[in-house]
């Protein structure tokens, strides 16, 4: 397939080196795509924290007015997209959005089922298995948890409250971030990784591609046109290689170039002493 040995040399080495820097760059990626998107899961699960607990004192005292305001401040930070907060049977009681107040969840959705799956809901669920992506009306690619909220003996405690002591979960609170900073961030990191990809390949190969070239190219072409010569009756040249890897054949080349030379000086000399024999004769 290549006729030349640069080509059959470098090659190879071309695919192999880039063969290995691509499956590095996959597997690197998939890692740090994996790191950035568990990062942006704890940084959403701690925002959820802290609004349930700014919020419970709130509820504590059944303060609905505060509770809309803290919803509706959180909810004003860029990059958040929904942010509710519903009942047990699974209707919306405070939103950033007024339209979904009072409006009943379905239990068998995405950000639900991972609780409601058997017929037993689940009362906890580690971070990851309560995240759910998926794309709003608007188009926007939405990263969400929903974390419930926890019966606390002040809760069942309270006077104001209704709740009892067997009640586990008192609700759920639902945030969803937009995901295209993850998305930026993620094609960011993907072109300046092509970029060093292809830096590294030009470096590789043009490094191995000279290494070569000074080591074994230019040494057996000074061998191949030394041996040329010596064919084509030319015994006067001298051979330069002294170095590298292939000094030892040079030195087989020479030596044997020089047995020629010497051969072809006597037999020069014999016939001048034969014509010489002759003419006395």
């Amino acid at each position: 397939m290549f006729r030349t040995l640069p080509a059959r040399a470098i090659v190879p080495v071309a695919v192999a080196v880039t063969g290995f820097v691509i499956v590095c760059c996959i597997l690197l990626y998939s890692v740090m795509k994996t790191d950035l998107i568990n990062d942006t899961i704890i940084h959403e699960t701690n925002l959820t924290d802290t609004v349930i607990k700014s919020a419970r004192y709130a509820m504590l005292k059944s303060d609905r007015e505060t509770l809309r305001n803290i919803i509706a401040n959180v909810g004003d930070l860029q990059g958040v997209e929904h942010l509710r907060i519903f009942n047990k049977e699974g209707r919306i009681m405070f939103s950033v959005d007024p339209r979904e107040v009072s409006r009943i969840i379905d239990k068998k959705g995405a950000g639900c089922i991972g609780c409601h799956a058997g017929p037993v809901p689940a009362s906890s669920l580690g971070p990851m298995d309560r995240v759910r992506r998926f794309t709003n009306e608007r188009g926007t690619e939405v990263l969400a948890i929903a974390a419930p909220i926890y019966n606390e003996a002040a809760c069942y405690n309270a006077g104001c409250h209704f709740h009892t002591a067997g009640q586990k979960v008192l609700g759920t609170l639902d945030i969803g971030l937009s995901a295209t900073p993850l998305q930026k961030t993620l094609a960011l990191m993907r072109g300046r990784m092509i970029i060093f990809s292809v830096m590294v390949l030009i470096l590789t190969v043009g490094g191995v591609a000279a290494l070569l070239r000074r080591q074994i190219f230019i040494p057996l072409r000074e061998i191949t046109e030394f041996t040329s010569d010596i064919n084509n009756g030319n015994l006067n040249r001298e051979l330069t290689v002294s170095s590298g890897e292939l000094s030892d054949l040079a030195d087989g080349i020479r030596a044997v170039a020089l047995q020629l030379r010497n051969a072809v000086e006597e037999t020069e000399k014999l016939k001048k002493d034969l014509e010489q024999t002759k003419e006395q004769k």
